[in-house]
């Protein structure tokens, strides 16, 4: 049997993906909204395409990423606080989660964001690997940075496309559901996730890396030793 190349293999997932998108994109709860939610979905599909072969990423983090995705495009269909998995929960345990842990809001939305961070950080890092940017600790700690970062940026141009619509549109789009601390508690989240991610590649590649001391050594060390700063500036101004 054939196996499929790193780039078949995103091709594949490319277009289940496309095939998903369109389907969900029949009769979704609110049309807005979801178009609202879409916004970034073909932003970021437009940047992977332009950047895919420079990228090279492993089927790993196109399952990653592929698996987001999916969960978001759920979210877009129903909105966000609308998504009827108490309904799923029952029909298949007798159970809803809101039942079983005593939830008083709809929580998809807290996990797309935990997911956020769980399953795009090592995606991050192995672009950043890839391209020779980081090595050693930053490999492990920049993603969480800009999961944060990203976190925080996309927690903006929500509020801000909330203030632009307005009205119900604008509250469907926000999603607080009513909670004041909703966007510092989606950031955590997404933190979170990336801290579990990172953590999980961090004691795989400690177990299985050579030189993974080495390398973690070495990232400690300073390697530049020119002075900077107010040094650096004198020094371009007498230049």
């Amino acid at each position: 049997m054939t196996r499929l190349s790193s780039r078949a293999y995103t091709d594949l997932l490319a277009a289940i993906f496309a095939i998903i998108w369109v389907l969900l994109a029949i009769d979704p709860l609110f049309r807005h909204d979801w178009m609202l939610e879409n916004l970034l979905v073909v932003a970021f599909a437009l940047a992977f395409l332009w950047w895919r072969k420079s990228l090279d990423l492993s089927k790993t983090s196109t399952t990653l990423i592929f698996i987001f995705l999916c969960v978001h495009e759920i979210g877009a269909h129903y909105t966000y606080s609308e998504v009827p998995y108490d309904k799923w929960a029952e029909a298949l345990t007798g159970v809803t989660i809101t039942e079983l842990f005593g939830f008083s809001r709809n929580h998809f939305d807290r996990m797309e964001h935990f997911f956020y961070g769980l399953l795009l950080s090592y995606p991050m890092r192995e672009a950043y690997v890839r391209a020779q940017m980081l090595k050693g600790r930053m490999t492990y700690t920049i993603p969480i940075t800009i999961t944060l970062a990203f976190s925080a940026a996309y927690e903006i141009i929500e509020w801000a496309a909330a203030e632009m619509v307005g009205g119900d549109l604008g509250a469907a789009y926000l999603g607080t559901q009513g909670d004041v601390w909703d966007a510092q508690k989606d950031m955590a989240l997404a933190t979170l996730g990336a801290i579990i991610a990172m953590l999980i590649t961090f004691v795989i590649n400690w177990q299985s890396q050579r030189d993974f001391a080495r390398e973690w050594a070495d990232s400690l060390r300073v390697k530049n030793h020119q002075p900077l700063g107010e040094d650096e500036l004198a020094r371009r101004l007498a230049g």
